[in-house]
């Protein structure tokens, strides 16, 4: 998929969709933004056993962080996983694109809420029933045939593509 050299590109879906396995192997000259990095470091600097549950709001705050820090000093695109289900977070995404001069793309990871429960099963981390809801239900409030205001694209893939980001001159 082609992108600007000044791009935002937010894989987005379902808690459990398959986000951490696209932005594995995105291409050369990406930065890979991934709250999974937050959570790993945070949980091998924490005393063993620590309940996720406890260090779970540092992991978001350190990664809105991260997001904005690689929005500003990435001299390429930048790929961020993220839900991105609720407006709230949307909005916080393009502001930080357009205070940082990129050009926002919208990747979604179209699965099945049960296909998605599959997914956290398999990684061994799933959400609290109330949580995970909450994301169903802003998921099925998406408009997947346009753009959310304030983005350039929009693109459905399945959690089995191959997202692979190229940085080219592919307009303004």
């Amino acid at each position: 998929m082609p992108v600007q050299r000044r791009s935002l590109v937010v894989v987005a879906g379902l808690p459990g969709a398959g986000k951490s396995t696209l932005l594995k192997d995105v291409g050369p000259g990406v930065t890979v933004v991934d709250s999974d990095q937050i959570r790993n470091w945070l949980a091998a600097m924490l005393p063993s056993g620590t309940p996720y549950s406890r260090y779970r709001p540092l992991v978001h705050i350190v990664h809105r962080i991260r997001i904005a820090l690689a929005a500003i000093f990435a001299p390429g695109p930048v790929a961020v996983h993220d839900p991105a289900t609720g407006v709230g977070t949307r909005l916080t995404l393009v502001i930080i694109g357009v205070l940082t001069l990129r050009v926002l793309h919208y990747i979604w990871v179209d699965t099945t809420p049960e296909e998605a429960l599959a997914g956290q099963r398999a990684r061994g981390r799933v959400l609290r029933k109330n949580s995970f809801a909450r994301h169903v239900s802003r998921a099925r409030h998406l408009d997947l045939t346009r753009p959310p205001r304030g983005w350039r694209t929009i693109t459905v893939v399945g959690r089995r593509t191959r997202l692979c980001l190229r940085s080219e001159p592919v307009g303004p």
